[in-house]
C-alpha cells in the first residue's frame, strides 16, 4: 500500500452503537414505526437508495401483487434451488418458502433495475453488505461472485470464529470489487446538496461560464493588436500549459469533495482564506458584470424600431461634429479646398476632404452617430469619476430587471440554472453562425478577416504578447474565481470531469477564434463603407459592442433584425457567466453556513438586493469610470496570486501524489504524468513570470484620453488587496485559534494536515480511499452519540433520538460485536 500522509487525529476512534437500530417487516419509501432493537445476534441491514441502484425489501408472502405492480421492473419467479446462508462468509441463505431472489430486468424508458431484490426478510439473520456487478443478470453470476468472495477471504477467517470481518481500510485494491461507476440522472446522489439533474447540465453550465462577453469583444482585439494569426500560437500554448491544467485542477477538486470554494480547503485548513478571496472576487465582478448585461438589455429593447435611434444625426443628443454632418468627401478642381480640411462647392459646405488636417487645425473630431448616442444619450457620461451625478432612471430600472432575471434563474440553485443553460449556452452559437455567414458575404469582409488572421511573427518576440495571451486565459477560462469549484461540486462523484474539462476548454478556445471571424468580417465592411482602414475602426471592450458593431450593422438590409440578434446574443453570453459567478457566491455562503441551505432562495434574494444597491453608482453619468476602475483592478494580478497559491498548495502542501490518487478513485484510471509536471512546475513558473511582467510593466489606468486621479488609483489598489488580504488574515486567525501544538511552527504543520472531514462527501465513496493511513470513513458519526437513526423515515426520528444529526446524506459504520457494515439512505 502506498504510504501517503494521513488525516489529522483529534481523538480515539469510536465504534458505532447499534443498540437502537430499527427493523422493519416492510421496507419501502414512507414513514415507518420503529420496532425490535437490533441485537448483536441478529444484524439486519436495509438499503433504500444507493448509487448502484434501488433496493427494495418487502414481505411478499401474503399479497405480492399490489406492491410488484408499483415497481419499475419485473420480478421473475423465485428459483426453487436457491439456498443462502447469512452466517457463512456473508452469503445469504433462505429456503424456497421464505422468499425469492430475483435478478434485474431492464425495461425501456425505466430507471436502472436493482442489482439484487430479496424478499421477504423472515425470521433469521440477513445481511446485504455489497452490491453485485452491474453486468450480472443471472443467478449463476451471483453465486460465482459469492464463491469468489469466499475464496478471497478464506485466509482471514479465524479458526474458532464464524464471524465475517470486513475492513476496507486494510483490504487491497485487488481484493475489493470494482466500484459501480454508473450515474443515475434524475435522482440526486447527494441528497443534502443536490446534483445536476441532466447529463448536459454541468457541461453547458461550464461552457456558458467560460464563454462570455470577453470572447466577443476582448479576444479579437488582442489577436489583432498582437500580431494577428501569430497571436494564436502563444494563446494555444498558454491554454495547454496554464488554462487546461488549472481548469482540470479546480473542477476535479470541487467534484471530489462536493464542496464550494469556501469549504473545499479542509485538506489544508491554513489556506481557507483562498476561498474567501475567490468569493470576494466573484462577488465584486458580478456587481459590475450585471451592468454590462443591463446595457445589452436596454440596447436590445431599443432595437425594436424601424429606425434605430443611433442611425442618424438629427436627434437632440447629436452635435455639430456628427459624421453625417461632416461627411468625408473628395474635393474636385472646381470646388474650394480650404487649409482646415474642409471642402466647399459654390460657397456651400460639402464635407471634409482631409480628416487629419481638420482635426489638427480646428481641434474637432468627427464622431459617429453611434458614439454620440452611446456617450450623450445612453450614458450621459460626465467629465470624470469625481463628477458622478444622479442615477439615470433608465439604467437603474434596467439594472433592476437584470437582477430580477438573475434571481429568478437562480431561484432553486442548480435545479433552475441547469435548465436555463440549455437556452443561454446554445443560443449564442446559433446567432454566431447566422452572423458569420452574413458577415462573410458583405463587401470588404475579406479585408477585415485579413487584418485578423494574417500573422506578424515579429510580434512573438515581444513579451507583452505572451503576457496578454496568459491573462486572456485566466479571464476566459475562469480558473481562480471559484466558479469552476462551485459548479463541479454538484457533480456525481464518478462523473468524467477530465473529459468535461477538455471539451469546455477546447470549446472556449474555438469560440474565441470563431467570434473573431464574425466581428472582423463586419469591421471590414464598416471600413469599406467609411473609406478608411480596418485599424481605424478597431477598438476594445464596451466600445466594440456598443459603438463599432451597431454602426457596422446599421448599413445592412434589415438592420433592426441584426441588431436584435446581436444584442440578444450578448445577453445570453453574459448571463451564463453571471449565473456561475453568483452560484459560486451562493454556494460559498451556504456551504460555510449549512443552516442556510434550506433558505437558499432567501439568501439569493438578499445577495441580489445588496449587489443591486452596490451597482447603482454605475448607473450615474460617472458610472462608466467606476466600471472601468473595477474591471481593471478587482481581478487582475490578484487573480494570478490566487491561482498560483492554489496550485502550489495542492501540489506541495496536500501532496501531488495523494491528489492524483484521489483523481484515480474518482475517474477509475490514474491521471497522465503530464498533469503532475504541469501542476508542480510548468504552471507555477509561468504564472510567476506573468506576475513579474504585470508589476514591471504597470501603468496607471486610463479610459480613452481620461486619466484617473490619484485617489481613484488608490481605491483601485484597495479593491485588489481587499480579496487577497484574507489569505494571510485567515492564516493568522487559524494559528491563533489552534489549541494543539507547542509553538507556531507545530500549529502550522497541524493546519497543513487534512482534517478528519476531508474527502468525498458520501461514505460509500470515502470507503474507496484505502491509500491513506488513518483515513476516517465516517467522521460525522463520531460527533453524535454514536447510534444509528434512519433519517429517511419520519417515525424513526421520533422514536430514536441522537445528540447530533449527521451533516451528510449517509450514516455508516461497523457494529461493535457482529462486525457487520450497514448503510442507510437519507
Amino acid at each position: 500500500m502506498t504510504e501517503i500522509k494521513g488525516t489529522r487525529n483529534r481523538g480515539q476512534n469510536v465504534s458505532l452503537s447499534t443498540s437502537t437500530i430499527p427493523s422493519y417487516g416492510e421496507f419501502e419509501p414512507g414513514p415507518r414505526q420503529a420496532s425490535s432493537p437490533l441485537t448483536p445476534d441478529s444484524p439486519k441491514q436495509f438499503l433504500n437508495h444507493v448509487d448502484r441502484g434501488v433496493y427494495v425489501i418487502k414481505d411478499l408472502s401474503e399479497d405480492p401483487g399490489p406492491f410488484v405492480d408499483r415497481l419499475p421492473y419485473r420480478t421473475p419467479t423465485r428459483p426453487k434451488e436457491i439456498r443462502l446462508s447469512p452466517c457463512d462468509n456473508n452469503i445469504l441463505t433462505t429456503s424456497p418458502d421464505n422468499g425469492r431472489l430475483t435478478t434485474p430486468v431492464q425495461e425501456q424508458g425505466q430507471p436502472e433495475s436493482p442489482h439484487v431484490f430479496l424478499s421477504p426478510v423472515d425470521k433469521g439473520i440477513f445481511v446485504i453488505n455489497s452490491t453485485f456487478d452491474s453486468s450480472q443478470t443471472s443467478l449463476s453470476n451471483n453465486n460465482n461472485d459469492a464463491n469468489n468472495d469466499k475464496k478471497k477471504n478464506h485466509a482471514e477467517k479465524d479458526k474458532n470464529s464464524k464471524k465475517y470481518v470486513t475492513n476496507q481500510n486494510e483490504a487491497t485494491s485487488a481484493e475489493r470489487k470494482p466500484p459501480d461507476r454508473r450515474q443515475i440522472y434524475g435522482v440526486d446522489e447527494n441528497k443534502e446538496r443536490g446534483n445536476w439533474t441532466g447529463r448536459l447540465d454541468f457541461l453547458l453550465s461550464m461552457l456558458g461560464y467560460c464563454v462570455g462577453l470577453g470572447n466577443i469583444w476582448r479576444f479579437p482585439y488582442l489577436c489583432y493588436r498582437n500580431g494577428g494569426g501569430a497571436f494564436l500560437l502563444p494563446f494555444i500554448i498558454m491554454m495547454l500549459l496554464i488554462g487546461i491544467p488549472l481548469f482540470y485542477l479546480e473542477a476535479a477538486l470541487g467534484q471530489f469533495c462536493s464542496r464550494g470554494p469556501t469549504t473545499c480547503w479542509e485538506f489544508a485548513p491554513l489556506f481557507k482564506g483562498l476561498g474567501i478571496a475567490m468569493l470576494i472576487m466573484s462577488g465584486l465582478t458580478s456587481i459590475y458584470y450585471n451592468v454590462l448585461i443591463t446595457w445589452s438589455v436596454l440596447y436590445f429593447f431599443s432595437s425594436f424600431t424601424s429606425d434605430l435611434p443611433w442611425s442618424n444625426c438629427d436627434n437632440k443628443w447629436n452635435t455639430k461634429d456628427c459624421t453625417l454632418k461632416l461627411p468625408k468627401v473628395t474635393c474636385f478642381g472646381t470646388e474650394q479646398k480650404f487649409a482646415n480640411g474642409t471642402c466647399y462647392s459654390n460657397n456651400v459646405f460639402k464635407g471634409i476632404w482631409n480628416d487629419a488636417i481638420f482635426k489638427n487645425v480646428t481641434g474637432r473630431r468627427r464622431v459617429s452617430p453611434t458614439e454620440e448616442y452611446w456617450n450623450n444619450k445612453f450614458l450621459s457620461i460626465s467629465s470624470g469619476i469625481d463628477d458622478l451625478g444622479e442615477p439615470k432612471y433608465e439604467l437603474a430600472l434596467g439594472l433592476l430587471f437584470a437582477w430580477i432575471l438573475c434571481f429568478l434563474c437562480l431561484l432553486k440553485g442548480i435545479k433552475t440554472t441547469g435548465k436555463v443553460v440549455y437556452v443561454t449556452a446554445i443560443f449564442p452559437y446559433i446567432v454566431l453562425f447566422i452572423l458569420f455567414f452574413r458577415g462573410i458575404t458583405l463587401e470588404g469582409a475579406g479585408q477585415g478577416i485579413y487584418y485578423y488572421i494574417v500573422p506578424n511573427f515579429e510580434r512573438l518576440l515581444d513579451a507583452k504578447v505572451w503576457r496578454d495571451a496568459a491573462v486572456q486565459i485566466f479571464y476566459s477560462m475562469g480558473p481562480g474565481w471559484g466558479g469552476l469549484i462551485a459548479l463541479a461540486s454538484y457533480n456525481r462523484f464518478h462523473n468524467n470531469v477530465f473529459r468535461d474539462s477538455l471539451v469546455v476548454s477546447l470549446g472556449d478556445c474555438v469560440t474565441s477564434i470563431f467570434g473573431g471571424f464574425v466581428i472582423f468580417s463586419f469591421l471590414g465592411h464598416m471600413a469599406s463603407q467609411m473609406n478608411v482602414e480596418v485599424k481605424d475602426v478597431v477598438t476594445n471592450g464596451a466600445g466594440l459592442a456598443f459603438v463599432v458593431y451597431p454602426e457596422a450593422i446599421q448599413s445592412l438590409p434589415l438592420p433592426t433584425l441584426w441588431s436584435i440578434l446581436f444584442f440578444l446574443m450578448l445577453i445570453t453570453l453574459g448571463i451564463d457567466s453571471q449565473f456561475a459567478m453568483l452560484e459560486s457566491v451562493l454556494t460559498g455562503i451556504v456551504d460555510y453556513f449549512p443552516g442556510l441551505r434550506s433558505k437558499k432562495t432567501l439568501v439569493m434574494l438578499v445577495i441580489s438586493i445588496v449587489f443591486y444597491i452596490l451597482g447603482l453608482p454605475m448607473t450615474t453619468p460617472g458610472g462608466m469610470y467606476i466600471l472601468q476602475l473595477m474591471d481593471h483592478y478587482v481581478a487582475s494580478w490578484s487573480l494570478l496570486i490566487v491561482g498560483l497559491t492554489e496550485v502550489l498548495v495542492i501540489s506541495y502542501v496536500y501532496g501531488i501524489n495523494r491528489y492524483l490518487k484521489d483523481l484515480e478513485i474518482m475517474l477509475g484510471r490514474p491521471p497522465f504524468l503530464c498533469w503532475k509536471i504541469c501542476w508542480m512546475f510548468v504552471s507555477p513558473i509561468i504564472i510567476c513570470i506573468i506576475l513579474l511582467f504585470a508589476w514591471v510593466d504597470y501603468s496607471p489606468i486610463q479610459y480613452g484620453s481620461y486619466s484617473y486621479p490619484e485617489w481613484a488609483e488608490a481605491l483601485g489598489w484597495l479593491m485588489s488587496f481587499f480579496s487577497i488580504i484574507f489569505i494571510p488574515i485567515v492564516m493568522l486567525y487559524k494559528i491563533n485559534k489552534e489549541d494543539e501544538g507547542k509553538n507556531a511552527w507545530e500549529k502550522v504543520k497541524l493546519l497543513c494536515t487534512p482534517s478528519r472531514e476531508w474527502g468525498p462527501a458520501l461514505v460509500r465513496h470515502r470507503e474507496l480511499v484505502d491509500y491513506v493511513d488513518g483515513f476516517v470513513q465516517d467522521p460525522w458519526v463520531e460527533r453524535g452519540s454514536h447510534q444509528y437513526v434512519n433519517y429517511g423515515y419520519d417515525a424513526s426520528m421520533g422514536s430514536h433520538t441522537t445528540t447530533d444529526v449527521s451533516r451528510q446524506s449517509w450514516a455508516s459504520g461497523y457494529t461493535q460485536n457482529s462486525h457487520v457494515s450497514y448503510e442507510s439512505a437519507v
